[in-house]
């Protein structure tokens, strides 16, 4: 059973990205299911740290973004989410190549959402794992 209650598709999902941050670092959606959401960012001068490696922020900025966006698909029209907490744990450097990052539900709330985010390699090695706590706030007058 899907966890969507928006139309979800990855050309919608990527048009969002127009003139934002999400496109400025490369950022893809590039792939969902019932119950997760993936997408990519490249490993390149948009997104390194001084001494060239991936910066930290960058993986956090991929994060926050997939669990962002699929907590906000996971809600009925009336209502948005909005970040509550994000954490980040890097596990491995890298110089180049992209990432792959996967947003779960851990939790699905009336009034929070808990996400868990896995960031990985090409080759399927963990980079970063983030946790991402959500508000779910109704918009006024709906």
């Amino acid at each position: 059973m899907s966890i969507w209650k928006k139309s979800i598709s990855l050309e919608g999902l990527n048009k969002t990205s127009a003139n934002t941050l999400v496109e400025h670092l490369g950022i893809q959606y590039t792939a969902f299911d019932d119950s997760s959401l993936t997408g990519t960012m490249p490993v390149d001068s948009r997104t390194h740290q001084p001494l060239g490696m991936l910066h930290g922020g960058a993986s956090v900025v991929l994060a926050e973004t997939l669990g962002s966006l699929a907590a906000n698909m996971c809600v009925e029209e009336n209502k948005y989410c909005v970040g509550l907490d994000i954490n980040a744990n890097h596990i491995r450097a890298m110089r180049s190549g992209q990432v792959i990052g996967t947003a779960t539900p851990i939790h699905l709330g009336a009034t929070t959402q808990v996400w868990q985010i896995e960031i990985v390699d090409d080759r399927g090695r963990l980079v970063c794992t983030s946790r991402l706590t959500m508000a779910v706030l109704q918009h006024k007058g709906k």
